[in-house]
């Protein structure tokens, strides 16, 4: 790579794009490749380029672009495609719904290496189809190609990110409580549950209310898994109160208890086990009057078939507090990250 005045550069090639910014407009004026001619001379004195960047080959340099197409490699996975590169960078969207994951300490070793860049949504993030994933590119417009096999030798065998498609599930819905159960008060929870399962791939086989009564409770989530329920999310008496009788019938199904209580608001009460593959997802009130709580931070995980564990959960603390903005942007915030 070779300095050159604007003025001196006719017939060369050059090394770069160069960007123009005017009336709203971002990109490349001129492209890397673009032989200078007289006319674009002037053009690229007005955009404040007294010199340009000309390529020549050296031994041991990788180009901008050719950097961010290796790089590009590090991270292919997929329901994933790439564009670029332009400006030297290369983007990655996606292609379907799911959850986004990121290998971080990974990430920040590769990231650690000189000139190389790569930025990402954050790790655990549900994205919908055409979501920006990730981004790459090196700092200047050339690095040692040293570099690039440093990066290439780290990820070998092991993936940066992954994006992990919803799979098809059925669930079934338990609401316990006497007062629903005897018509006193009407139920909201079944509208709640409804509208977040319609973000996921999900057969809904039913809604069962049910009295404060631990035979008809037992009842309830037997016909849901002898019908092949993959989810069993359950509302009502989820506190530690005695006459709380749901957490008792989750565990009475002989389910692993992931966890009861999470440290996380709102949703701290959250109770969440597994019986062999189904999930069962205690839920409590405050996701009736809450337009976001944990119930929201689990069901992009569960609708991959990826389990939870009771650190995963214990770590829901560092961003576990909900803002309570006036108008819920979950989950482009800081609540449920992990």
């Amino acid at each position: 790579m070779r300095k050159v005045k604007t003025e001196n550069a006719l017939g060369l090639e050059l090394c770069h794009d160069v960007t123009a910014m005017r009336d709203g407009f971002k990109g490349a004026a001129f492209k890397r490749g673009h032989v200078i001619t007289e006319n674009d001379i002037p053009e690229l004195l007005r955009l404040g380029k007294k010199h340009v960047f000309i390529w020549e080959a050296e031994s041991g340099e990788i180009h901008e672009e050719d950097a961010a197409l290796r790089l590009s490699e590090l991270l292919k996975t997929d329901g994933t495609h790439f564009t670029g590169p332009s400006e030297g960078k290369i983007v990655m969207t996606a292609d379907i719904n799911g959850l986004f994951l990121v290998d971080t300490e990974l990430l920040r070793r590769v990231n650690s290496i000189e000139d190389i860049t790569i930025s990402t949504l954050p790790n655990h993030y549900p994205v919908k189809k055409d979501s920006r994933l990730a981004s790459m590119r090196i700092v200047p417009l050339t690095t040692k190609e040293t570099n690039i096999i440093e990066a290439e030798r780290l990820c070998n065998g092991r993936k940066i990110i992954e994006l992990l498609p919803y799979k098809e599930m059925k669930a079934g819905i338990i609401i316990t409580g006497s007062e629903i159960y005897h018509g006193l008060i009407q139920d909201k929870f079944e509208a709640v549950a409804r509208r977040k399962l319609s973000d996921y791939p999900c057969e809904i086989l039913g809604v069962t209310i049910c009295d404060d009564d631990s035979e008809m409770l037992d009842g309830a989530i037997k016909s849901y898994l002898s019908r092949g329920a993959d989810i069993i999310i359950l509302s009502g008496g989820m506190s530690v109160d005695p006459d709380d009788i749901t957490p008792s019938a989750i565990t009475r199904t002989g389910a692993e208890i992931i966890s009861h209580g999470v440290p996380s608001q709102p949703g701290n009460m959250t109770m969440l086990a597994y019986l062999n593959d189904t999930a069962l997802i205690g839920v409590p009130g405050a996701a009736v009057i809450m337009p976001t709580t944990v119930f929201d931070v689990l069901l992009p995980q569960i609708f991959t078939g990826l389990k939870f564990t009771h650190d995963d959960l214990i770590r829901l603390g560092d961003g576990g507090l909900c803002q309570l903005c006036n108008e819920c942007r979950f989950p482009n915030c800081t609540f449920g990250r992990y």
